[in-house]
């Protein structure tokens, strides 16, 4: 075939590419990563995010309107000498108690989850299979099959029957469910640093109190402090346990004042109070992630930080 002949066809070839061809070919993107993931990505962030926008936009409105903008105003978070979040009574002591949880939740789960992540990671006898089945159990548990069963647990069962429902109970119902968390960061954590430090300290001689005290919880503390935060972003944003453990206005929280005041004829302030939730969750899992990277700065990149440490966990 000559020159002249192979030129003619190539044209001829490229014209046999229809316009749907071109497209559904840019949009698969053979030889290179595929665009469709890329857009599917952005429409799944916009779904996610614009309703979230929308929200926080109106709790900034100069009326009573949720619906309608009419100017940029602060009168819902302190402006309004009444129904703002500042001066309503009932949303500064539902802001109250969902922070009360959160704290205690933390200072609570976290220390007994760390202890429980040591003791599973560093148990190879018998029953220890069952045993982290049974730290995985409330990850898996519906959360309303699990404020069902505390709230008959504390009504119902002697032997706890005076506990009752109130903060008390709230806050064991938290802590029941946020120690699980607490054990799947740590150990991620345990099992991608691995026993060599512990081994090294216990050559030059030192206890295994003083190895736990000055090698491995300074190594750990990063993956303490994410899941503190991770643990407080939960309790503050949980309804079902809070909701089901509750006992008067008292121990309100804010999902729980949400709900209500969606069911009736809900205000602007009801979007401030849930944009204040929104920025302590986004402000408290952000913060629990920059400490992770501080911490964590100096060490070899190929364990893939926060997410390797997780994909090395073993159930």
């Amino acid at each position: 075939m000559s020159e002249a002949t192979a030129m003619q066809e190539t044209p001829a070839r490229r014209r046999q590419f229809s316009l749907w061809d071109r497209v559904k070919g840019w949009i698969t993107n053979p030889w290179g990563k595929p665009r469709f993931l890329v857009a599917i990505t952005w429409v799944y962030m916009a779904w996610a995010i614009v309703p979230v926008l929308i929200a926080i936009q109106f709790s900034f409105n100069d009326s009573r309107s949720r619906t309608v903008w009419h100017g940029f105003s602060t009168r819902w978070y302190w402006g309004d000498p009444v129904d703002s979040v500042w001066h309503d009574p009932g949303l500064r002591s539902a802001l109250e108690q969902s922070m009360k949880l959160g704290l205690a939740d933390v200072l609570i789960a976290t220390p007994i989850g760390v202890a429980l992540a040591l003791g599973l990671a560093r148990w190879r006898g018998r029953g220890s299979g069952p045993s982290n089945f049974l730290m995985l159990f409330p990850l898996v548990t519906p959360e309303i099959v699990m404020g069902v069963s505390l709230l008959l647990l504390f009504t119902q069962l002697s032997p706890f029957t005076h506990i009752g429902t109130g903060t008390t109970a709230q806050i064991l119902g938290h802590v029941t469910f946020s120690i699980s968390y607490v054990v799947v960061i740590v150990r991620g954590r345990l099992f991608s640093i691995g026993r060599e430090y512990e081994e090294a300290a216990a050559d030059l001689g030192a206890s295994p109190a003083v190895a736990l005290g000055r090698v491995l919880i300074p190594l750990l503390l990063p993956a303490v402090v994410a899941s503190a935060a991770i643990v407080f972003a939960i309790s503050i944003d949980d309804f079902v346990i809070s909701y089901y453990l509750s006992n008067g206005a008292s121990t309100t929280t804010v999902p729980m004042s949400i709900y209500s005041a969606t069911r009736a004829a809900p205000l602007p302030s009801t979007n401030a109070i849930a944009t204040v939730m929104v920025v302590v969750t986004l402000a408290s899992v952000l913060a629990g992630f920059l400490v992770y990277r501080v911490f964590t700065r100096g060490e070899a990149r190929g364990s893939g930080g926060a997410l390797g440490d997780f994909a090395t966990l073993d159930a």
